[in-house]
């Protein structure tokens, strides 16, 4: 089937006016900024950020829905790639027919239409990993994936800004919430305890080493439990989450066959002057060192996609971690998303230290791709 051209599902107006604002400035954030902002979410203040948003949103919609029409090897034409440009295009078209916001009526009905944006793409993860496998099928297989460095950048610029995007509304969405709870300013949490973020996480990890082994390694964390500071707790859920998970397969697969004790993963939390750093420990043989510079690739992964099975694609936000190999690439991303970093060290043969970095300063703009 021949792809389609955006043109022709959308005005030649509406797709020159996509070209126009991709090409204007964007505007970064910090997370004390929207932290100090969201402080005091006085009606004025609600229409400051509705119309911040009403010119920043279209931007960077603009931005992604331009490079998905340029991409290399033919992705571009892949149908689920052309899919989620629709779904691009929408949501940009969407935000430019909405009039100027002049008062708290027009604030709130923005405020629903961005809500409805946030639902339309909260499939983007395994739609574009589904495009990617599409492209993938249709290779040659001599080509080496990690070669393909074009597509893994593009992958990164795409994902950090809808990183970016989902966190500019969640964060105006939740602001709106009359009874927030303790502590909390829209996503940020200003007392979040990383050691117990990291105990929730380890027992959702747990959970599904449970369902899917019948058995699961303990974790055990060491940290002081009150120590807190302000950062989003479902990133770092997220992030933590993942390197548990990582780490208790490893473990469980070295161990599954021994009669020998099965060694625990450690998870430390230290607080730093500029960074709070949360190192994952385990003991299950490690990856060797040609096999490091995969793990933050998109296109190694050999597991399956959700959408593969589930062709319903108003599927929760929530399958869309699940092991299909971005887990790692999007953590990190999730981690530099606001200062910080993630880096895995390994030791073949015995097992893997994962050091997730967390700015405690919370003054480092959003990376802008």
């Amino acid at each position: 089937m021949a792809a389609k051209k955006a043109s022709e599902s959308f005005s030649k107006t509406l797709i020159e006016e996509v070209h126009k604002w991709g090409c204007m400035k964007q505007t970064g954030v910090s997370l004390r900024y929207m932290m100090e902002f969201g402080s005091k979410p006085t009606q004025r203040n609600l229409l400051i950020s509705g119309q911040f948003l009403h010119k920043e949103l279209p931007i960077r919609i603009a931005r992604r829905a331009i490079e998905l029409e340029s991409l290399p090897y033919g992705l571009s034409e892949k149908p689920a790639v052309l899919k989620m440009r629709d779904w691009y295009l929408d949501s940009f078209r969407d935000l430019r027919s909405f009039p100027e916001i002049k008062n708290t009526n027009d604030e709130r009905e923005f405020t629903q239409m961005i809500k409805a944006i946030k639902v339309r793409h909260n499939n983007v993860v395994p739609m574009m990993a589904l495009g990617v496998q599409q492209l993938k099928k249709g290779m040659d297989p001599k080509i080496v994936y990690e070669d393909l460095d074009e597509i893994h950048q593009f992958l990164d610029r795409f994902y950090m800004s809808r990183i970016g995007i989902r966190m500019l509304i969640g964060q105006h969405v939740e602001l709106h919430n009359p009874n927030p709870p303790l502590h909390c300013v829209g996503y940020i949490h200003t007392k979040m305890s990383p050691v117990e973020v990291a105990q929730n996480a380890s027992e959702d990890a747990r959970c599904i080493c449970l369902r899917e082994y019948g058995s699961a390694p303990e974790v055990n964390i060491y940290g002081d439990p009150k120590f807190t500071f302000p950062y989003v707790p479902t990133h770092l859920h997220l992030m933590v989450f993942e390197l548990v998970k990582n780490s208790l397969r490893a473990v469980q697969e070295r161990y599954m066959d021994s009669d020998g004790v099965v060694p625990p993963i450690r998870i430390i939390v230290a607080d730093g002057i500029e960074d709070v750093t949360i190192k994952v420990s385990d003991e299950g043989g490690g990856i060797p060192r040609s096999g490091l510079p995969k793990i933050f690739t998109y296109l190694y992964s050999t597991a399956r996609n959700p959408l593969d099975e589930y062709s319903d694609l108003g599927t929760a936000d929530t399958v869309t971690m699940a092991g299909y190999g971005y887990g790692l690439p999007i953590s990190r991303l999730y981690a530099r998303y606001f200062g910080g970093d993630l880096q895995i060290i390994s030791m073949e043969g015995y097992g893997t230290d994962a050091y997730l970095h967390l700015s405690r300063l919370g003054d480092s703009q959003e990376p802008l791709p």
